[in-house]
């Protein structure tokens, strides 16, 4: 797989939440953080996607916002 996008954490999916039209899952990185991704349900099931098996998260953003507490 090749992207043009920099961001691609590999991790393994710990969780998959289906819904009615999207699914969110849960992607563990190998440092214990977890990202995760609201997708199609159709994207889930051409990717094939289950718990336990490796994926990647790749983010591509145009920007991104910076906050501090108060």
């Amino acid at each position: 797989m090749k992207l043009s996008a920099r961001n691609q954490l590999k991790g393994t999916i710990v969780e998959i939440k289906k819904g009615a039209v999207n699914g969110i899952v849960v992607i563990e990185l190998p440092d214990g953080q977890k990202v995760s991704a609201d997708i199609t349900l159709n994207a889930i099931a051409e990717l094939d996607l289950a718990v336990g098996q490796t994926a990647y998260a790749v983010i591509k953003a145009t920007s991104v916002m910076v906050g501090v507490d108060e």
